[in-house]
């Protein structure tokens, strides 16, 4: 590696050029587009959508807005900015504003210049300390983010208010010639806005009582929810008119992004000597839950269903059943559909209700969203339970596939799983129920002789049917009870008369 310049005259010697940071961030873009490089790994769903845009707006040298509901990746797409920045940019060593050397702007750096010349010193700065973030809260001063005259600063230097030496700089010169993020931005008081035209506009600042201008090298970035879905504040237009680039964020539209976000997230692997046996349609379910909220009557979409609902339901899915292993002495921890009950805390705290919602209550819309997302993933593997039989010319009609399972509940039988069962003793209790096995097998294309996929599988199916209005279902936290759903219906009218 050829080594750094450590003064302003081998700097100049080396022949070094310093981008404006704008310019730097457009080379580096370049550079990666035509290695064909991945630009923001670990980002999914955004390669047609979001990163296009980002992309122009770099090359247009723009500052930018990202706009979305919560938990659409947001603040990790503005971290990951730093990537495209050198890794290492040369400053007047000591300077707080990383002063380039060539074009210094501080007082401090210019004077340290004019006495040692040549011999200026140099250091050498990572990409990691060129990257500023605040988040807008309503106690964010001007001070703050541009900075403010310094009495403790003057006293001990003994310099008079009006010297530019007792000026304090706030985090956004300090993060000069580098990338600064305001998340939140509609949070950040409208009079605090108003101090950012200048920067935007004009690339400089100014601090009150000082003629100085200190004219910044920094490329600003944003985050907010769109005005219409935040109720705590919003962005005034002109610093919006001065944002030159809007990006639209947005949820995974595609259920298979969604399963990748949450697999990349989700703490799924637990103790290293323990199995995890987690089935794709356990994963489809739960992704499902988010889907299913983000267009749901009783949730509130102007606030968002974020990714962290998946993430958590998954969590405590996976926990319930770590627990169970924990239990029994089990060395394999495999989810079923009776802890689903436990994971309603991953979701009852991830949306807020509608006036609709609030009269049902969180846990009773979270169960119908978990309802509503077995239905929907038992329609991508097995046969509709509502549809009606085919009948051919000349012969009776086609006998529905699930038609052996219901007879058997519909004789007075039923089945008791509980979350703490062993997993011979809940395979045993599901293979009660005639056909259901072969089902399972049969159209899950799973392993037979696996007890943890196969006892999962089977009750998949009796919940969907359950969900299908096919089988009664009486659930207590820890346990569930499938009955026929008639003599269910018969019985409780029954008792009600009574």
């Amino acid at each position: 590696m050829k080594p750094k310049a450590r003064t302003l005259g081998e700097l100049k010697a080396s022949g070094y050029r310093v981008l404006p940071v704008k310019e730097e961030m457009r080379r580096n873009v370049i550079e990666k587009l035509r290695r064909r490089e991945t630009l923001f790994p670990g980002i999914i769903g955004f390669d047609d959508t979001v990163i296009p845009q980002i992309v122009n707006a770099i090359l247009a040298k723009h500052d930018m807005i990202l706009l979305g509901l919560r938990g659409q990746a947001k603040t990790r797409i503005a971290r990951m900015l730093i990537n495209f920045l050198d890794e290492y940019v040369p400053i007047v060593a000591g300077s707080e504003v990383n002063d380039n050397p060539f074009a210094p702007i501080s007082k401090y750096a210019t004077d340290l210049i004019a006495e040692m010349g040549e011999e200026t010193p140099i250091e050498w700065i990572h990409r990691s300390e060129r990257y500023g973030e605040k988040l807008a809260t309503p106690d964010v001063t001007i001070a703050d983010l541009i900075g403010d005259i310094d009495p403790i600063k003057a006293a001990t230097q003994r310099l008079h208010y009006a010297h530019e030496g007792a000026i304090h700089f706030g985090i956004i010169p300090r993060t000069n010639r580098g990338i600064f993020v305001i998340n939140e931005l509609p949070d950040l008081q409208p009079r605090i806005q108003v101090g950012l035209f200048n920067i935007l506009q004009e690339r400089d600042i100014q601090i009150r009582g000082f003629k100085v201008r200190l004219p910044l090298d920094i490329c600003l970035v944003f985050t907010a929810n769109p005005e219409d879905y935040t109720r705590r504040g919003t962005i005034i237009t002109p610093l919006k008119d001065r944002i030159q680039a809007q990006i639209l964020t947005h949820y995974p539209r595609r259920l298979e992004d969604g399963i990748a976000i949450t697999e990349q997230e989700a703490w799924i692997h637990r103790a290293p000597d323990m199995d995890v046996v987690l089935p794709l349609y356990l994963k489809q379910i739960v992704e499902n839950i988010a889907f299913i909220a983000r267009g749901s009557e009783f949730v509130d979409q102007s606030s968002g269903v974020s990714a962290r609902l998946s993430i958590s339901t998954l969590e405590a899915l996976i926990s319930n059943a770590e627990r169970r292993a924990i239990l029994t002495g089990e060395r394999v921890i495999a989810p079923r559909i009776v802890d689903l009950n436990r994971a309603l805390t991953g979701i009852t705290g991830k949306v807020e209700l509608v006036f609709e919602g609030e009269q049902e209550g969180p846990v009773k819309v979270a169960k119908a969203l978990i309802g509503r997302a077995v239905r929907e993933t038992f329609k991508l593997y097995f046969p509709d339970p509502l549809a009606r039989p085919r009948r051919r010319e000349g012969s009776s009609p086609e006998q529905s596939p699930y038609a052996e399972i219901i007879r058997w509940f519909e004789a007075g039988n039923s089945v008791t799983i509980d979350d703490q069962m062993p997993t011979d003793a809940y395979v045993r209790e599901l293979d009660r129920v005639p056909t259901l096995r072969r089902l399972a097998v049969q159209y899950l294309k799973l392993n037979e002789h696996n007890p943890y996929e196969l006892g999962t599988a089977m009750e998949f199916i009796l919940d969907a049917l359950h969900q299908h209005s096919k089988l009664a279902k009486e659930e207590l936290d820890s346990s569930a009870t499938y009955k026929d759903m008639l003599g269910t219906l018969f019985r409780g009218r029954a008792e009600e008369e009574e």
